[in-house]
């Protein structure tokens, strides 16, 4: 009888010791659950269920993966339409036309912030020179007329004006004047541009690969590199995260207000610099920002690109008063991926922002078109040859200034004292700017008013000073300003662009071909030299950026001249093929270069593995990457936890951000997990698991297991290793692959993984 109390006794402890058990499974399922509600969205848990897995948000410099976000707002999408009766209907009609309506409220906002930037720009430009007695926040035009903005104008801007005083009659000391405001709004616009300042990780392939065992302890001796998220025009970065990569924080609200703040002294200081490419830049923010007020594109970051790609069109809109040209500007230097329904989402954004821009009217003149002309003259096929020349000088000017300046951002910016210190080199451009510029009555001007003069048609001697200097007998001297102007701003644009201030480079090339135009047109006497200045701006910038259909279109916007498309078609085509012989990248291509951005574009890429006859299998890591990211899953389709953390922190050393481990079995391909979500399922769900405890990556979850299942990728695209690199590259290009893995001919085992960071730097080593 005790024996069986003593039982009985001991079968109620094992009964109870159970029930802790199931207990403590069950605390763990619902607790690993609610840490996933909280880091996962609705859409991706229901991805959970397929063979595609669920996916954390992307981290920071990652790849996102174009075909995952399609599948998942497929499952958004069917989940919406789904529902009937009122409910589904009306949430139908607001699925179709959130996209319509992000587009007009990135339009409407953009036109807001441009007209802001236009006239504190415009003020603060001309206390270089002056100030208005009548009202000191007012610029030079407005205080001399009834020209306004919100208003219309009433009035020209006369000869002279008792509103407007000058500092001093005195040449040297207004020189000193001029150069003192140059340096303080240099020093505002760089110091507010240093408060963007960001470190991001290492982008390329190489610890891991090369020397595995040389990095010890985690992240330690992994490389990133520094940037100023509101420096530059902020193109090349577009392009980057248009292309489906992810650089953090680069449309912040922070962002924004620096960069438009930072944009009117950079404009003010009057270096070689536009604010045209900062304002892609702010519509891009824009489209952001409104973009995270719509679940749609908020949490999927295919659709959100789709948005930017829209939103990038209002901010060239909203620069030139070109809407149309700003659409076909993302279309053609900005957006990789640009199907049907972004044309015209863009289309709408751009008509947005042009139509409030109107009414907000800015310059006070009632009109979008900036540089107006009328030379009621046409041209003759003789005038052609004279096009020809103008494109040709657009392109060595394009090509030498590429060169120029990306030889002198990798050697003269390497050095200590201006990488560490960038208001410093702010300081010395906007001292030889000052000094180089000031001498010059035109390059004197703001960019944009050296083009409204240079386009000028003298019909009379008395309509400002281009036309004096051009009606007199001998007008020498007024030649030794034209070519005086175009070395200058060649050499001033090479050192400024790439400084740590907001700037773009459209209006420095256009100013320089406009020089360079009415210097020609000095010789040509038949048609006006306004023509030969219009279409020789048109040439230069084709040169610089190799835009062609846009360009085009935005020159017509620009002056109102349909006239003369042709002879831009013509001046545009030839700088392009001449820019292309000397340097086959554009500005924007080699600032992506200098910054080291992991960018793919699909068209360069094939040309490059196209003059090598080369196998994917070229691309497969060494063997012991292989072996530090490969995982050998066990029958019942666990592995320990211990051996996913070692393998994770060898991830980690390598410090890619978006690599990932490929599960095998038997050496056949199961599944891939990526880096972030391995992190967070060992980290923040394993929590809850001792150490020693096994993890399910395959198959069916059963109570009590850490389940990592539904974090894995079991459908990975697959490319035989004895392809041609033609095929890799076409699939990443047009697919939008974060990975593919590489398999044995013959046998179809895995033999290696290619990372899309790892192509660019293959593709990278083919250019050198």
């Amino acid at each position: 009888m005790p024996d069986v109390e003593q039982a009985t006794e001991r079968t109620h402890l094992l009964s109870r010791l159970a029930h802790d058990r199931r207990f403590s499974a069950v605390q763990q399922e619902i607790d690993a659950e609610s840490i996933i509600s909280t880091h996962v969205s609705k859409e991706e848990q229901l991805l959970a269920t397929t063979s595609v897995g669920e996916r954390l948000p992307y981290n920071d410099y990652t790849t996102i993966d174009w075909l995952h976000d399609l599948v998942k707002d497929s499952f958004r999408s069917r989940s919406v339409r789904s529902q009937r009766g009122i409910r589904g209907t009306v949430g139908s009609l607001l699925e179709s036309g959130q996209g319509w309506i992000a587009a007009a409220l990135i339009g409407i906002l953009t036109a807001c912030v441009a007209f802001c930037v236009d006239v504190a720009e415009a003020t603060v430009s001309d206390w270089k020179l002056g100030y208005c007695s009548t009202n000191i926040l007012s610029n030079r035009e407005n205080c001399c007329t009834d020209r306004h903005p919100l208003g219309t104008t009433k009035a020209n801007l006369g000869e002279r004006c008792s509103a407007w005083h000058m500092w001093t009659q005195n040449y040297w000391k207004a020189f000193g004047i001029f150069v003192g405001f140059a340096l303080a709004f240099g020093v505002i616009s760089s110091s507010f541009t240093t408060f963007t300042k960001s470190t991001l990780p290492s982008t390329a392939p190489g610890h891991g690969d090369k020397e595995p065992r040389s990095i010890k302890g985690g992240d330690q001796g992994v490389v990133g590199k520094t940037m100023y998220l509101a420096a530059g025009s902020g193109i090349p970065e577009i392009k980057t995260i248009l292309s489906g990569f992810v650089i953090p924080h680069f449309f912040d609200l922070k962002v924004l207000l620096i960069k438009a703040i930072g944009a009117v002294f950079a404009v003010a200081t009057g270096m070689c610099l536009g604010k045209e490419g900062p304002f892609v830049h702010i519509s891009t923010c824009v489209a952001y920002l409104v973009g995270t007020l719509f679940p749609k594109y908020s949490e999927n970051g295919r659709k959100m690109r789709e948005l930017l790609s829209a939103g990038c069109s209002a901010g060239l809109s909203v620069a030139f008063g070109a809407p149309i040209g700003g659409v076909l500007f993302s279309y053609e230097e900005i957006s990789t991926y640009f199907p049907r329904k972004v044309l015209w989402r863009a289309f709408l954004c751009s008509l947005f922002a042009a139509m409030v821009l109107k009414a907000l009217n800015p310059t006070g003149t009632g009109k979008l078109v900036l540089f107006e002309t009328n030379y009621g003259i046409s041209y003759s096929p003789i005038h052609y040859l004279v096009f020809v020349v103008l494109g040709i000088a657009g392109g060595l000017f394009g090509g030498v200034f590429c060169r120029a300046n990306f030889l002198w951002s990798k050697n003269f910016r390497k050095y200590p004292i201006i990488k560490e210190h960038p208001v410093f080199e702010v300081i010395l451009v906007v001292l030889v700017t000052g000094l180089l510029q000031y001498p010059n009555p035109m390059t004197r001007e703001p960019g944009d008013t050296i083009i409204k003069n240079l386009l000028a048609d003298c019909r009379s001697a008395s309509e400002g000073w281009v036309c004096q200097q051009e009606a007199k007998d001998n007008n020498t001297r007024f030649i030794g300003w034209l070519v005086y102007g175009t070395l200058v701003k060649l050499v001033l644009t090479i050192i400024t662009f790439g400084c740590k201030v907001p700037s773009g480079i459209i209006i420095p090339a256009l100013d320089a071909g406009a020089f360079f135009g009415r210097l020609v047109g000095q010789w040509v006497t038949t048609i006006s030299p306004g023509i030969f200045a219009m279409v020789g701006a048109a040439a230069f910038l084709a040169g610089v950026s190799r835009m062609t259909i846009s360009l085009c279109v935005i020159m017509f916007e620009l002056t109102g001249e349909l006239e003369y498309i042709v002879p831009h078609m013509i001046a545009i085509l030839v700088a392009k093929w001449v820019a292309d012989a000397l340097e086959k990248d554009g500005v924007y291509d080699l600032a992506q270069a200098v910054l080291g951005h992991p960018f793919l574009d699909a068209d360069h890429a094939m040309n490059l593995v196209q003059r090598n006859q080369e196998l994917v299998q070229q691309l497969i890591p060494p063997k012991q990457t292989m072996q530090d990211i490969t995982v050998d899953v066990s029958k019942d389709n666990k592995v320990a936890k211990r051996i996913l953390d070692q393998k994770l922190d060898k991830l980690k050393e390598r410090g890619l951000m978006d690599a990932g481990l490929v599960l095998i079995q038997d050496g056949m391909l199961q599944g891939y997990v990526a880096e972030a979500e391995l992190d967070f399922g060992l980290n923040s769900l394993g929590r809850q698991w001792e150490p020693t405890s096994r993890v399910r990556l395959l198959g069916e979850a059963e109570d009590g297991d850490l389940d990592l299942s539904m974090f894995v990728d079991r459908t990975p695209l697959t490319i035989c290793d004895k392809a041609p690199m033609e095929y890799l590259v076409e699939m990443f290009g047009k697919l939008g692959l974060r990975y593919l893995c590489v398999v044995e001919e013959g046998s179809g085992k895995l033999v290696g993984v290619v990372i899309k960071k790892r192509l660019v730097v293959y593709l990278e080593s083919l250019k050198e």
